[in-house]
């Protein structure tokens, strides 16, 4: 039984690319995202949700209450027609049933159908309108720990696409890297709302799951070699928590070595996790 989760979490997670591109900002042409005051690289909320929900997509596939709601080549109002067609309901544009009972239950079906929204929460307001819920998991930007630099390099196609072009010139394009970048990223996981979704044991532990090894089935050309280094959880032993999550993430500390010029692996920083006189009813767990 997946019941709802009853504790509250902070977390801290890290993760590290090595000659790829994290993240592609297209209002800069594909350039690794980057904050242009700090030098810092960024990597968005919505990328590593992604990751998150092609992880759970491949290893559950279309196993009941594992579906995806956002997913490649997805049509939204044919997800929410599918929760008017089970409950024998008949969909009005635009619109949620009269009935406060039939609306709530339209909610609660796409929560249990759909892992990504009892989650991360959705707003099913289309066309075909299934309500909107709020998720209990929510992650902030990463950031990375140094500046980090973007690497720009020109790459050739030897084909052509079409007979008329054989005798031109090779075409040439550009591909844009970051030679190695480490990035923090905070999250937090409520339980109040989780019981709202219905978000449980089972969730959140293939949360955890996708968390460390997203990465594993990511890989391409523009991604370089990412992974995982480490994710370290702060967990409250009651719904509302017992310190603010500001004050845990201040107990991670992530430095470069100071004997390292230019870090070029994970190995090149220092991560420590302060376990000393930790607020009453919080505990910390390591789970790489």
């Amino acid at each position: 039984m997946n019941e709802h989760i009853r504790n509250r979490f902070d977390f801290v997670l890290l993760f590290d690319v090595k000659d790829g591109n994290p993240n592609g900002d297209p209002d800069a042409g594909n350039l690794p995202r980057l904050d242009a005051e700090s030098g810092q690289g960024l990597v968005t909320d919505v990328c590593i949700k992604r990751k998150v929900r092609n992880y759970v997509s491949l290893l559950k596939g279309d196993t009941a209450g594992y579906e995806i709601y956002v997913k490649e080549r997805s049509i939204l109002n044919d997800q929410h027609e599918k929760a008017y067609a089970a409950l024998g309901l008949q969909s009005e544009k635009k619109k949620l049933p009269k009935d406060e009972t039939k609306a709530r239950q339209l909610v609660q079906w796409m929560c249990a159908t759909f892992f990504d929204i009892r989650t991360f929460g959705a707003v099913m307001t289309t066309e075909v309108n299934a309500g909107q819920v709020r998720g209990p998991v929510q992650f902030t930007f990463a950031r990375s720990v140094s500046r980090v630099f973007s690497a720009e390099h020109a790459v050739t196609r030897m084909a052509v696409t079409k007979k008329a072009d054989l005798e031109k010139e090779r075409t040439i394009g550009r591909k844009f890297t970051v030679p190695y970048g480490l990035y923090r990223m905070h999250g937090f996981v409520s339980a109040p709302l989780a019981q709202q979704t219905g978000f449980g044991e089972a969730d959140i532990a293939l949360l955890w799951d996708a968390l460390l090894n997203m990465f594993e089935h990511e890989r391409s050309a523009a991604r370089g070699e990412m992974a995982t280094q480490k994710l370290i959880l702060f967990k409250h032993d009651g719904p509302l928590g017992s310190a603010p999550s500001q004050d845990l993430f201040a107990r991670v500390t992530v430095e470069q070595r100071a004997d390292v010029g230019v870090p070029r692996s994970f190995a090149d920083y220092c991560v420590e996790v302060r376990k000393d006189a930790l607020p009453a009813g919080v505990e910390v767990l390591e789970l790489r």
